[in-house]
This record gives structure tokens, C-alpha cells and sequence, in this order.
């Protein structure tokens, strides 16, 4: 038996198979866990196109976290495939303008822009953790994805205020749905050359720093080690691990400068 055996775990933001998302989905289905994953807008014709390489091919469910109407009608939406009880969820959502937000643009970005990245980066971790909560009554494990933001990296910028927002989040949902059984926790995974990072000008140069700094050394190519790590903070491997973000770097944040 997989250590996720029989349970429900919703994915989201899985677009290309290179994918942090991807990978969990992969491994959870692997562990025993029955698995669906979404997307919105063309993340969702690309979550469609990669769920075929999957096996089995989970369900894809439209679910755009800024949408009120998608995240009301998400128990509906998944009771086909779940029944009534979810028991992860992953977060693997984000987002901020690379032409106005990103590459070092930073004292010059517009609240226009910045409000669209805390929404969609930050926000959407408690708009997603209360629209699972309704079929969470046995409790479960809600972990989401960063890049650390305890300091401040070269071109990251908007996205790395956005990423610190949904960390401290994390401690609130732990906070606040702990008393339910709830766990909320954050993965905070080294350099991977998924689409998403591809979108940020000069982040070509976080390949460089780890190469030179991470203890463990590291492959920007490989997703496995912080896949596995969410699939083992949504296990019950970790019943009592909860507001924790849990590095899988290769250690560079162990280093000093």
C-alpha cells in the first residue's frame, strides 16, 4: 500500500509535464491516491493535453481561484470524482505580470499589477483551503509551493512580496483550521526550469547560485525531491506538522552569502 492510499487529493496549476504539480500528481496516483487535477484559462488546455500522459489519467475540473462561482460549486464539481470528502489539496497557483512586476521592475510596478499577484499568489491559498474545507470534515492536509521569501532574489521582485503573503498565509490557515484537523503547509522547492520560471526575466541566473552554493548540489531539472516532499506532508507521515515551510533545496538555505 502507497502511503496515500485511498485518499483525495485535488492538484492544481499541473500545466507541463515539467511541472512541480505534475510530478505530485504522478507520484501521489502512484502512492494509492485517487487524483484530479484543474486548471483555468489556457492553464486548463494545458492541465487537459498532460493529463493524458498520466496513468491512470485523472479528471481536469475548470477552477479559476479569482472566480467566485468555480470556487462555491468546487464540492459540487469534484463530488463525481471524490464523493463527498476530500483529503489534500495542493496549491501550485501563481502569478505576476513579467513585462511590469518581474526582471527588476519593482519600484515602478503599479497596485494594478501588484493586487493581480497577491490575488492570484496569495489570496487564493484561503480562497482554495474554504472552498475544500466543506469536504474536509475528517480533516486533511492543504500544502502549497514556494520559492523562500524570507529574503529577496535577483529579478523576483513582485512575486517574491506575493510568495512571503501566501507563506505567512499558510501559518494562518494552520492557525485558524488546525482546531479541525486541517493541515496547512509550505514546500519551499530550489530552481525548476518549469514553465512558470521561464517567464521571469534573468531567473536563468538562480540555476548559477545554486549550482555554485547548494551543499547537496542541484538538478533544476529534476522536480522529484519537492514533489516527493508534498506528497509526504499530504500523507499522514506528518499528523502533527502544521505552519511549517519545509525546504527541499539542496540546503543553499543552510549557506550564508
Amino acid at each position: 500500500m502507497g502511503i496515500l492510499e485511498g485518499k483525495n487529493i485535488l492538484v492544481t496549476g499541473v500545466t507541463i509535464d515539467t511541472s512541480i504539480a505534475y510530478v505530485v500528481a504522478d507520484i501521489a496516483q502512484q502512492e494509492g491516491a485517487n487524483v484530479v487535477i484543474s486548471g483555468a484559462g489556457r492553464a486548463l488546455r494545458l492541465a487537459t493535453r498532460v493529463a493524458k500522459r498520466l496513468d491512470p489519467q485523472p479528471p481536469v475540473i475548470e477552477l479559476d481561484v479569482t472566480v467566485p462561482e468555480h470556487l462555491d460549486s468546487l464540492p459540487a464539481t469534484l463530488e463525481p470524482h471524490f464523493d463527498d470528502r476530500i483529503d489534500g489539496v495542493v496549491h501550485s497557483i501563481a502569478f505576476a505580470n513579467p513585462e511590469t512586476a518581474l526582471g527588476g521592475a519593482f519600484l515602478s510596478t503599479q497596485w494594478e499589477d501588484v493586487s493581480k499577484a497577491m490575488e492570484i499568489s496569495a489570496f487564493s491559498l484561503k480562497s482554495l483551503a474554504m472552498a475544500a474545507k466543506p469536504m474536509m470534515r475528517d480533516g486533511g492536509s492543504i500544502v502549497g509551493l514556494t520559492f523562500d521569501a524570507t529574503v529577496s532574489w535577483p529579478a523576483y521582485d513582485w512575486m517574491g512580496v506575493a510568495k512571503s503573503a501566501l507563506e505567512s498565509t499558510s501559518r494562518y490557515l494552520a492557525r485558524y483550521l488546525g482546531p479541525e484537523g486541517i493541515r496547512s503547509n509550505i514546500v519551499a522547492a530550489g530552481p525548476i526550469d518549469t514553465l512558470a520560471k521561464q517567464a521571469i526575466p534573468g531567473a536563468s541566473s538562480f540555476n548559477d547560485i545554486w549550482s555554485e552554493r547548494a551543499p547537496l548540489g542541484w538538478d533544476p531539472k529534476d522536480a522529484r525531491p519537492a514533489a516527493r516532499a508534498v506528497v509526504a506532508l499530504l500523507s499522514d507521515w506528518f499528523p502533527a506538522t502544521t505552519g511549517e515551510m519545509v525546504h527541499v533545496d539542496g540546503g543553499l538555505h543552510s549557506t550564508g552569502a
